[in-house]
């Protein structure tokens, strides 16, 4: 099992399956629009902008389990994101990152980690090209 095996949520509402991204290194990010971190998109899309594209993606989540940081809908935080960070790298409708409803994709990334939790957001995972 890897990292392809996985499909999430689109802010699009289409689902997508994770080995759309088979052969590219994967920067996968929890994301907040109301965090003191939140500027870390500026960055994040300047790292795209200049590494994406065949061999590098940027991936996106939402999440509102931290001081419920992000409590916006989906449409409202894309918005949000592209109006005020310029972001244009791919984003993933809101999830759970913690806790026994932590989807599994997220599940799958802090077992990979020896079991370490997410504990805030921002936290980055970053994945080889053969996931």
């Amino acid at each position: 099992m890897n990292v392809h095996d996985f499909s999430e949520k689109a802010m699009n509402g289409k689902d997508i399956s994770l080995s759309d991204y088979k052969g590219k290194v994967l920067l996968i990010v929890n994301t907040a629009s109301k965090c003191g971190l939140t500027p870390q998109l500026e960055g994040l899309e300047e790292m795209y902008k200049k590494l994406g594209g065949d061999h590098f993606e940027i991936l996106g989540f939402p999440c509102n389990q931290f001081l419920r940081q992000d409590p916006a809908s989906d449409e409202e935080i894309l918005e949000f994101c592209q109006m005020n960070y310029g972001v244009t790298f791919q984003m993933f409708s809101k999830i759970k990152v913690k806790g026994k409803d932590a989807t599994p994709l997220y599940k799958y990334l802090t077992e990979q980690t020896g079991g370490k939790k997410v504990e805030w957001n921002f936290a980055k995972f970053l994945i080889d090209e053969n996931g």
